[in-house]
């Protein structure tokens, strides 16, 4: 059934009417033009669709649109006006990305992890970065990154 939504979406209210169980990656995507959340699975595993739901990271290919009143929701778009938060930053000196497309999803893992841990040793950070599958295999640099972003 298509309903009328009203999301925070990177501090700005977007109204949105869509089906109720659309997942909010395609409302993001399709309906709001925010194409920086990829899709990869669709089903959770990969982490190319992550986003922060009130501060921690979620996949938002499993968020139905009807699951997120009341909710503030940041993407990579939302993540620094200019690019400039410390993990960012970070990825850019140490040339993480190699075809790039898992990185939004990795550096959103990424923010969440530091926000709430802002000292996670080499495990904490494994463990935590676990969900983020990256084809290219840069997983040493993307923890080298979110080491040196630690220190910032």
């Amino acid at each position: 059934m298509i309903k009328k939504y009203s999301l925070n979406i990177n501090k700005k209210v977007h109204q949105v009417e869509a089906d109720e169980n659309i997942p909010l990656l395609w409302v993001l995507r399709d309906n709001l033009g925010m194409e920086g959340t990829k899709y990869g699975c669709g089903v959770g595993s990969c982490g190319a669709c992550t986003v922060h739901l009130n501060g921690q990271a979620f996949r938002s290919c499993l968020l139905p649109i009807s699951a997120l009143a009341g909710t503030e929701i940041t993407t990579i778009e939302g993540l620094s006006a200019n690019g400039d938060h410390p993990v960012q930053k970070a990825w850019v000196d140490l040339d993480v990305a190699q075809c790039g497309y898992c990185q939004s999803g990795q550096i959103m893992s990424a923010s969440a992890l530091l926000k709430n841990n802002p000292n996670p040793t080499e495990e904490e950070i494994e463990n935590f970065m676990s969900g983020n599958i990256c084809r290219c295999g840069t997983y040493s640099r993307i923890k080298k990154a979110i080491q040196l972003a630690a220190t910032k």
